[in-house]
């Protein structure tokens, strides 16, 4: 089993998980987004313990680590060998240093039309999150969320192919951005890369099918986590366990790293 190969050894185990939904409660304005308070202190034992602990996210690279600070002080850069893969992986934070490649021209394209798109299909009261390589539009605070979400997902679909971009449904919200990397690409090549004896992957998301199905055909001893909510209930169904959002993925990370410590 997964968690007892990681219990067993370690050293050898890469703990991935996404930042919203999963370490962060999602809120309306995701800027307003913060960590969970005991999930930097948690981390930080665990990274003693592991290899690697992984945030894998479509956030920038940089915005992890800005709302990663719980209000102790304690924030996700002082967990020890955390690295960041923002934008799906395009991005990466390391030992405090960001690499970004510039954004493709399709993006600059779209930010510039979309306003009128949104305003075309009477959609005004969705909200724009600029990510810098990417464009997602929010539904949450919007009068009927699921309403407007089901009008914007044909026609910002064709506004993304018009560019060479694609769009990336989530828990109320449809980003624009390019296409090639996925969680479960980004995921691979970091296994790959850290030579990665077992892996944990959680996340809370439809963005977080590809890492599932990364760790299950890594051909490691793997688990896959989904941080529940009554909002997606595809990654509950693929998931080895299920744990209560946010708070539930602390309580996790709490008895693995005990149990990892011990061992």
């Amino acid at each position: 089993m997964g968690l007892d190969a990681i219990v067993a050894d370690p050293s050898g185990a890469v703990v991935g998980l996404d930042f919203d939904g999963t370490l962060s409660p999602i809120v309306p304005d995701p800027a307003s987004a913060r960590v969970h308070p005991d999930a930097p202190a948690v981390l930080a034992e665990l990274g003693v313990a592991v290899k690697t602990i992984l945030v894998l996210t479509g956030r920038p690279a940089a915005s992890v680590i800005e709302y990663g600070v719980a209000p102790d002080g304690v924030g996700l850069a002082d967990v020890p060998g955390l690295v960041v893969l923002g934008q799906y992986g395009v991005e990466r934070w390391e030992a405090g240093e960001l690499t970004s490649p510039p954004p493709p021209e399709g993006v600059e394209a779209v930010r510039a039309e979309l306003p009128k798109a949104l305003a075309s299909l009477g959609v005004h009261d969705a909200w724009v999150e600029d990510k810098g390589r990417a464009l997602a539009v929010h539904t949450r605070r919007a009068a009927d969320p699921r309403g407007a979400f089901e009008t914007l997902a044909e026609p910002l679909a064709a506004l993304a192919a018009r560019h060479g971009l694609i769009v990336e449904p989530g828990r109320f919200v449809l980003e624009l951005r390019p296409p090639g990397t996925d969680k479960g690409d980004a995921l691979s090549a970091f296994l790959a890369e850290r030579s990665a004896r077992s892996v944990l992957y959680v996340g809370d998301d439809l963005g977080d099918l590809a890492a599932f199905d990364a760790v299950r055909g890594s051909g490691l001893p793997g688990v896959t986590v989904c941080s529940g909510s009554a909002e997606v209930t595809a990654l509950a169904d693929r998931a080895d366990l299920v744990v209560d959002g946010p708070a539930g993925v602390v309580a996790l990370l709490r008895a693995l790293s005990g149990a990892a410590r011990q061992g």
